[in-house]
């Protein structure tokens, strides 16, 4: 039966109530924009939305027939049973890709993976959150941001980026590029992805040379305009070229799929119709020769750095692989997370969004509208909400993003929940943020590198964060797990509230807005950042120090 992925909207609800709803709608937009939804694939290679398409189908009518009191329990993508809970207790609560300790590796996964057992469920795909590349495009801004304001007089124009990948997440680098006004090449080995691209608006030119792509940078860099460049190729071939050139960017990272040796990274000197025979064929051949192209991919990006580069690793774990594949000094290279967002992450500002469950995009204006109000001093929010509104296109539902801290996404969600009531919006709108949250993961290679106390592979923080938000009444929990070759690199913590403008949503939304935020402010300020004493401090967080009790 061929599928059709339709963005769901309407005033019209097919469920029992409009969190269920919601839910529903959730996971029907995921696929209406995911990468490969034929396969349930949402982005990221494997990440899904479900385990199968029986285990979809029975997710779509179980949440059609929902009471309010009962709650969904979902086991990596597969629904297994139906409870009795109470009024206020969550629609669904799931559990993606969690492995026991010493059996957390990656080809246990592929084995149970492939006897279909368990699923990966990526950060956003398996709990129905992804918003399209939106997200990603406003997480790269603010990382570029942050690199101009520490590096560059806070200005980008006429400076270069050099990065890689085109895919779920990483085909959000040319747009936030251009948007935080540099030159920006993206090299990418698959054509469809570029295409994909160039039609979306995401990327500006696309070059099948790297003569020609240089050739677009120089002439950007010279009249100091923004612009972004995709480039055929791979990267583990254009990269060290390039440094062998004697080209150095002012900026270099990387964001392919190199998390994953199999399905996702694509080794220099294989076709993709190559590669997708070795998976069927030798998959330990195929990760030795990713693993063997990583090693040079990363070999250039030291290079570069070694020459003034600002260079860094996006979060896809190519760090990893390269020191596992001999590079001793690939952790030289600094993840985006510590070196440029902890201050903030300390406060628990971080990825928060809301999504337009009407498909209205005047929803999602009038929410602008009352961010700019609500936060004027906030710049962070008030810059991106109004770059966003230009430069960025609405992938599937209508939804927006903005780095909004403890107190502040309360606030924004009461005031949303209020305006549904009112009718002043179209429908309700569905509140979520990022697993990439203050207290939401525990991932030492990207979240928690070097935390200040040690902690970084301590993974009660999330646990904890999915159980407050469980017992703040949330409409939707779920723990992940998973990373390099989808083995134990991270756990975290996924959310979703509804405002529906019921009594019932408002209390819903002040305790689990609060509590998750708190989470993450209590995570930092045990780990002794001033930054998050600080916060708990300034906003009263019930934090209890055990100092105080002496040794």
């Amino acid at each position: 039966m061929k599928r059709e992925f339709k963005i769901p909207g309407g005033p019209t609800l097919r469920c029992k109530g409009w969190r269920q709803e919601a839910l529903l709608r959730l996971l029907e937009n995921v696929l209406a924009v995911g990468e490969d939804p034929d396969n349930l694939v949402v982005y990221a290679a494997l990440g899904r939305a479900a385990r199968d398409w029986p285990s979809h189908d029975a997710m779509v009518k179980a949440l059609m027939e929902l009471e309010e009191d009962q709650t969904l329990i979902v086991q990596s993508g597969k629904p297994i049973g139906v409870l009795r809970t109470h009024k206020d207790a969550p629609i669904v609560i799931m559990a993606n890709c969690n492995m026991v300790g010493q059996w957390a590796r990656a080809e246990n996964f592929y084995r149970w993976e492939q006897e279909n057992l368990i699923c990966w469920g990526g950060l956003t795909a398996g709990d129905w959150q992804y918003i399209g590349s939106q997200g990603v495009i406003q997480g790269t801004y603010e990382i570029f941001s942050r690199i101009a304001e520490r590096h560059f007089d806070n200005d980008l124009h006429g400076r270069f980026i050099l990065t890689a990948g085109m895919g779920g997440m990483g085909g959000a680098q040319p747009l936030a590029g251009r948007m935080a006004n540099a030159a920006i090449l993206t090299v990418e080995i698959n054509p469809e992805r570029i295409e994909k691209r160039l039609k979306a608006g995401y990327l500006e030119k696309r070059a099948d040379t790297l003569d020609e792509a240089l050739a677009m940078i120089r002439e950007a860099q010279a009249r100091r305009e923004p612009v972004s460049v995709g480039l055929l190729g791979n990267a583990a071939e254009v990269f060290p070229e390039i440094l062998a050139r004697g080209i150095v960017p002012d900026i270099v990272t990387d964001q392919t799929s190199a998390h994953d040796l199999v399905y996702g990274y694509i080794p220099a000197g294989y076709t993709l119709a190559e590669v997708a025979e070795l998976r069927k064929t030798d998959v330990p051949r195929l990760m030795d020769a990713s693993r063997a192209s990583i090693v040079r991919h990363v070999t250039a990006m030291l290079g570069f750095q070694d020459r003034g580069a600002i260079v860094f690793d996006n979060g896809n774990l190519i760090r990893t692989h390269a020191r596992d594949g001999g590079v001793e000094r690939a952790f030289d290279i600094p993840v985006f997370t510590e070196a440029f967002l902890r201050p903030l992450f300390a406060r628990a500002i971080g990825p928060f969004r809301w999504i337009a469950l009407s498909n209205d995009p005047d929803d999602i204006r009038k929410i602008d509208d009352l961010l700019l109000e609500r936060f004027p001093d906030n710049a962070i929010v008030t810059n991106w909400v109004r770059l966003a509104r230009k430069e960025v296109p609405f992938e599937g539902l209508p939804a927006r993003i903005a780095w909004l801290g403890h107190g502040e996404r309360t606030e924004l969600a009461l005031a949303v929940n209020q305006m549904v009531r009112d009718g002043v919006l179209s429908g309700p709108i569905a509140f979520t943020r990022d697993h990439l949250d203050a207290g939401a993961m525990a991932h030492p290679n990207i979240m928690t590198e070097n935390m200040r106390d040690g902690s970084d592979a301590i993974a009660d923080w999330p646990l904890l964060n999915a159980m407050i938000n469980c017992a703040s009444s949330a409409d939707l929990v779920a723990i992940h797990s998973g990373g390099g070759g989808y083995s134990g690199y991270m756990t975290s913590a996924g959310v979703t509230v509804v405002a529906d403008g019921t009594e019932g949503a408002e209390r819903r939304l002040s305790l689990s807005m609060t509590n998750d935020t708190a989470s993450g402010v209590l995570r930092y300020a045990d780990a002794g950042y001033e930054e998050a004493l600080d916060e708990v401090r300034l906003k009263a967080i019930g934090r209890i120090d055990t100092a105080a009790f002496g040794a």
